[in-house]
């Protein structure tokens, strides 16, 4: 019998000459695996199509936007997850998806072999392999660009000589790698970290210089997660979607940052996440009022190192699923409305109820009704200092001043 690999297949250049070239490279014969995660562009039954045409001995298609933004999306809103404080980790949560349905598809077609199309230098390989080895762990990985040497020239040389049903004449400077989730942008002339994007950079965001009319919404929660905009219910995915186009069309969630590969390299990354930034903003606000002081401060440091792990392709590791057990249990109580205004690239927010808040009118208030007891700040404040009032003492005797 012979041999299969399922190759997880995008539609462009590069993964279709991957085809036909890890065919003549092993012998195998391919199965492309095309998985939707919200990145608009063509249709998934245009890219079957292609993929067929190339080569593929099947082809399999999977819509898997929902799945996305409930499995994968709200987990990482609920953690809050930025990446360095910065990156609400765009390409890092659709990986584990894909590798999913490419797991799923080897058991279904018989293949022996998960092919992908990353590069040796970037963080993809691993999220990708090492989900597969979990996953998959009797399944063998291969990367045609790193592996069989398929290079950019190559595959265009490639696809004209065998006359593929690909473009191969336009060349993108730039890497993109783009969900519903937001939107990377690297390389070209990105690489000299001085210079500043330009314009033809963006895609999901308008400029936020110019911007329209400011943009008042107000996000509905429960237990964490996003169930309705301006009083009208959504799923999560419409959500996303909705806040990409309004949060979007006044510039916000623009990123701009040199980050910490895993490969050991630093690289200048541009992010486009009007959706997700508007969201975290949001759900953090909300948190605010309905988590308690020493949950919310530990939940912070639990939610930095879910970031680090999810960045680290460690979506589907035992310590990844105990923090998700932690952020889960914070979850109970978050419910509620946040009002916020998108204006000129941020989203601020300005308005917060909740039946489930912690924020007591009465003991907050300095005007007449306030029921916090003055008195009692006195003492708490003599048992709170008291260790370093002990350790200055002990400073001073010592060193004898």
């Amino acid at each position: 019998m012979t041999e299969r690999i399922v190759l997880a297949y995008s539609g462009g250049l590069d993964t279709s000459v991957a085809i036909g070239w890890i065919g003549e490279a092993t012998g195998a014969e391919v199965i492309a695996v095309a998985v939707d995660v919200g990145q608009g562009g063509e249709s998934l039954e245009t890219i079957r199509q292609r993929a067929l045409g190339c080569g593929a001995v099947e082809a399999y298609v999977a819509d898997a936007r929902d799945e996305f933004a409930n499995e994968y999306a709200m987990p990482t809103l609920k953690a809050n997850a930025l990446y360095q404080g910065h990156y609400p980790l765009v390409s890092a949560i659709s990986r584990p998806v894909i590798v999913k349905h490419l797991v799923k598809a080897a058991r279904e077609f018989g293949a022996t072999t998960v092919a992908h199309g990353c590069t040796g230098k970037g963080n993809d390989q691993v999220r990708f392999e090492v989900g597969i080895q979990t996953l998959g762990p009797d399944l063998k990985c291969i990367a045609p660009v790193r592996d069989l040497a398929l290079t950019r020239d190559k595959a265009i040389a490639f696809a004209e000589e065998k006359g593929l049903p690909i473009e191969t004449t336009k060349k993108n400077p730039y890497s993109i790698d783009q969900n519903v989730w937001g939107r990377a942008v690297e390389t070209g002339y990105l690489e000299d970290i001085w210079n500043a994007p330009t314009k033809d950079i963006y895609d999901y965001t308008a400029t936020p210089e110019f911007p329209p009319a400011p943009d008042e919404v107000t996000i509905t929660f429960e237990a964490g997660v996003p169930v309705a905009i301006d009083g009208i219910k959504h799923t999560p995915l419409q959500v996303i979607q909705e806040l990409n186009r309004r949060a979007g069309a006044q510039g916000v969630g623009r990123i701009d940052v040199v980050e910490d590969r895993l490969v050991g390299i630093k690289s200048r990354e541009i992010y486009e996440a009007p959706g997700a930034m508007a969201l975290i903003t949001a759900h953090k606000h909300l948190e605010d009022v309905t988590i308690e002081r020493e949950q919310a401060r530990f939940k912070a440091t639990v939610g930095q190192r879910w970031s680090e792990l999810v960045y680290d392709g460690q979506w589907f590791s035992p310590l990844k699923r105990s923090l998700d057990a932690f952020i889960e249990d914070t979850q109970k109580y978050v419910s509620g409305d946040i009002r916020m205004v998108l204006h000129g690239g941020q989203a601020i927010v300005n308005g917060r109820r909740s039946d489930t808040s912690l924020y007591d009118f009465d003991l907050a208030t300095y005007d007449t009704g306030d029921t916090f007891d003055q008195s009692q700040a006195k003492g708490f404040i003599e048992l709170w200092g008291m260790s370093s009032k002990v350790a200055a003492g002990r400073d001073l005797r010592v060193s004898g001043k």
